[in-house]
């Protein structure tokens, strides 16, 4: 089943923001519900969510993902145990804070100029 491409890898980051910023915010706590961030929450499948918390956790922006290969599975295992972001995920947050705030200011702009 093919969908468009173009869409796809928008809504891939902004499943990743609300990833990094729920556990941006959960610093403030002593534990995490991992439901925040579930596949069903984010309203993506199973397979991709697995993807993007490997990709995430492979880049160093998280910590607390073991990630298993299963002999016969495509797909591989991830455990999740004590999840955290990293200052790497933390860093991402506030460049992606940064660039959009420079888009709503550059939007702002032609909006005057037309």
């Amino acid at each position: 089943m093919l969908k468009k491409l173009g869409s796809e890898s928008m809504d891939n980051f902004k499943v990743i923001y609300k990833i990094l910023r729920s556990l941006e915010a959960a610093l403030d706590y002593e534990d995490f519900d991992i439901d925040e961030i579930s596949h069903e929450k984010l309203k993506i499948t199973y397979n991709r969510w697995v993807s993007i918390l490997i990709m995430l956790f492979e880049n160093g922006y998280i910590t607390g993902i073991n990630v298993r290969n299963v002999l016969g599975s495509k797909q591989p295992q991830i455990k999740i145990n004590n999840i955290k972001i990293t200052l790497k995920g933390l860093e991402y947050l506030q460049e992606n804070s940064i660039l959009k705030k420079a888009g709503e200011i550059i939007k702002g702009i032609a909006d005057i100029a037309t």
